[in-house]
């Protein structure tokens, strides 16, 4: 084996693997660059995803010629002169591979000028140049990056399709346009408007432009200082929020960054207040000494490292939850018009026999808290409890009243369930009382149980709602007032790309506007309610999975609703409520673990309970 040393050509592509994984990081140096330039416009201009060609013209400083032909050698830089320049970068597009990467695998041009005289053209193929020539003076820059990995096929092969990769472009151009909320940015894509922003540097303003007004408007701003950080942004509501934590946007000197402990500090922030699996939307800007960030640990500059990571967790913390601690988190409620529901049958015929299977979408709900209300004309009408009032005491249809032929429907449903599912898994209880209004305390000869009463409906309820929407129908619910949503422009390129799946599932979103869709009808097995939750669930979906998993998604609204709708801690039942519950219980399939994995019962034996007094030693 012999030793070589690589030519300019082969280490530039190499480089480009590192720094030029896809359009988006094109885009992103670039971009960078023309902000280094002191930009107060930046316009981008894309085809094909990028694919085909991209244009980057600003309004910044410009090259002169004598910068022009050194920019794109390799490990040129104009940020960096000696090594303890690497420990005080405040620019972005610092490192010296990017401009002599992205030539390397493209065909580019440049035209730039400072404005005081004729500005320069340089015309590239594969990092060669082949013309060189003088251009108008215009100040600042215009890049255009053609036929991307030409010369290097096969990365195109692991290129997504084209709203997957420009989803990617709009992405870094919302955290860029977040990040320098001062700079105006335009883009389109193949001609067409994709992204604008004013460069007012009004922050919520920008918020507004990428997430909705309705987003905005839930925002809360943060802003606090210490020796070391300055911390200032915004932080939704936890009422509002997403089920992907991408919607999290942390930055430090004015550079996007993605630190999984930085975001673990935000989340510990809202601490109990978000509901499990969802994230909130937050926008944080950290200032801080270059000394204390490290920048250089990642060829896209995407990750750092702090000096002072331990103590910069804990002022984002603090500062978020001071934040809730200062306002009344009390959702504002807007009425909703109630909505007759489209199901398969009201009524139940009683001259043909009742099988679980024959029961789909909302039928089958016996052994769940559920009323049956015989109607007189020998059918059974079903509807489901309340859990409670607003005054914390449960309501008289929480003990549901069975008589006469619902009852003889109730035992002929539990006879024509499975074996396992039939035989309860827990002996049966007998409520003596309760502890704070939280636990019931229960006795048979076994011993002593306590029982968390929240947690113990909440496996019963979520039993019920996951049967009820597991075996929906095909059937879509017209609206009387059709749902309007906000979505970024990241989040309208997949549903434009995944509209078919949608249809397929029975989600329908009809575009009004630029990033405004409304919706006249959803599936009828979506839970009356969280129809809003569903639907943002299936987008973040489809951005995350790129398909729609509609079995999973039913499953995160049972979880979704038995939590909400069960009865909370510190509330006082009578010992008819607490038999019922724990009768209830027995009957679920899984009566030991609430559905986010908490337990329900904790026993104590005879034996130990008369060895803790010791009555046996």
């Amino acid at each position: 084996m012999s030793i070589i040393q690589m030519s300019d050509a082969l280490a530039n592509k190499i480089a480009a693997g590192e720094v030029v994984e896809r359009p988006s990081s094109v885009v992103k140096e670039l971009v960078e660059n023309s902000i280094d330039a002191n930009s107060t416009w930046i316009k981008i201009d894309i085809a094909e995803a990028g694919l085909q060609s991209i244009r980057i013209t600003d309004n910044g400083d410009g090259l002169s010629e004598e910068d022009t032909d050194k920019a794109f050698l390799r490990h040129a830089t104009s940020k960096i002169r000696n090594e303890t320049d690497l420990f005080h970068i405040r620019t972005l597009g610092f490192r010296g591979e990017a401009l002599a990467s992205i030539a390397s695998v493209s065909r580019l041009t440049i035209k730039t000028s400072q404005g005081d005289s004729a500005g320069t053209y340089l015309s590239l193929e594969g990092g060669k140049v082949l013309e060189k020539k003088k251009s108008d003076a215009r100040k600042g820059t215009e890049i255009t990056v053609e036929d991307l990995f030409f010369n290097t096929p096969a990365r195109l092969k692991y290129m997504k399709s084209l709203n997957t990769e420009l989803g990617h472009v709009t992405d870094l151009l919302n955290r860029m346009a977040l990040s320098h909320p001062e700079i105006r940015f335009e883009a389109t894509h193949n001609g067409k408007g994709l992204f604008k922003t004013s460069g007012t540097g009004d922050l919520l303003q920008v918020i507004s432009q990428i997430y909705g007004m309705n987003v905005a408007k839930k925002m809360l701003p943060v802003k606090h200082k210490t020796l070391d950080f300055s911390i200032e942004g915004y932080i939704a509501k936890p009422e509002i929020t997403r089920a992907s934590r991408a919607y999290v946007s942390t930055i430090i000197n004015g550079r996007y960054i993605r630190n999984v402990a930085l975001t673990q500090a935000i989340l510990r922030g809202y601490h109990t207040l978000l509901p499990i699996g969802r994230s909130p939307i937050v926008v944080l800007a950290i200032d801080m000494d270059p000394i204390l960030v490290d920048v250089n640990v990642h060829p896209a500059k995407l990750e750092v490292r702090f000096s002072k990571d331990r103590e910069l967790y804990a002022a984002i913390e603090r500062t978020i939850k001071t934040k809730f601690r200062e306002i009344t988190l009390i959702p504002e409620l807007e009425q909703k018009p109630k909505l007759k529901e489209k199901t398969f049958q009201n009524t139940l015929d009683f001259d043909r026999p009742i099988k679980k299977d024959s029961f789909e979408g909302e039928g089958w709900q016996e052994n769940h808290n559920v009323i049956h209300e015989d109607t007189g004309d020998n059918t059974v009408q079903w509807s489901e409890i309340p859990a409670s009032d607003d005054s914390g005491s449960i309501t008289e249809e929480t003990t549901p009243s069975i008589s006469g032929n619902n009852e003889m429907a109730n035992v002929q449903a539990q006879s024509d369930l499975p074996e396992e599912m039939a035989k309860p898994r827990v002996p049966t209880l007998y409520p003596i009382g309760q502890l704070q209004g939280t636990y019931i305390m229960a006795q048979n000869e076994n011993g002593l149980y306590m029982v968390d009463q929240h947690a113990a409906q909440e496996r019963i309820k979520y039993e019920f709602f996951k049967e009820k929407l597991g075996r929906p129908t095909n059937e879509s619910q017209e609206l009387l007032l059709p749902m309007t949503f906000e979505f970024s422009k990241q989040e309208s390129l997949f549903i434009e790309e995944y509209k078919e799946d949608l249809e397929k599932v029975g989600l329908y979103l009809e575009q009004f506007g630029n990033q405004t869709y409304i919706i006249r009808s959803h599936p009828n097995w979506f839970p009356t309610g969280f129809e809003e939750e569903v639907i943002r669930e299936m987008i973040d979906q489809i951005m995350n999975e790129e398909k729609v998993n509609v079995e999973s998604i039913r499953e995160e609204a049972a979880i979704l609703m038995s939590c909400k709708r069960s009865i909370k801690a510190n509330h006082y039942l009578n010992q008819d409520e607490m038999f019922r519950l724990l009768e209830d219980l027995r009957k679920t399939t899984d009566p030991f673990t609430c559905p986010h994995g908490r337990p329900i019962i904790v026993h104590f034996s005879t034996y130990e309970l008369e060895k803790m007094f010791k009555r046996i030693m």
